[in-house]
């Protein structure tokens, strides 16, 4: 697993916040592999 948040967690953030979470998500996943 990369990143996990409960979705409450991620009620306050903004598209543009969750959308640079994942990015990072992406390249840490591909880090790994």
């Amino acid at each position: 697993m990369v990143f996990h948040w409960r979705p409450c967690d991620m009620d306050g953030m903004e598209l543009v916040e969750l959308m640079d979470w994942r990015e990072k998500a992406r390249k840490r996943w591909e880090s790994d592999s």
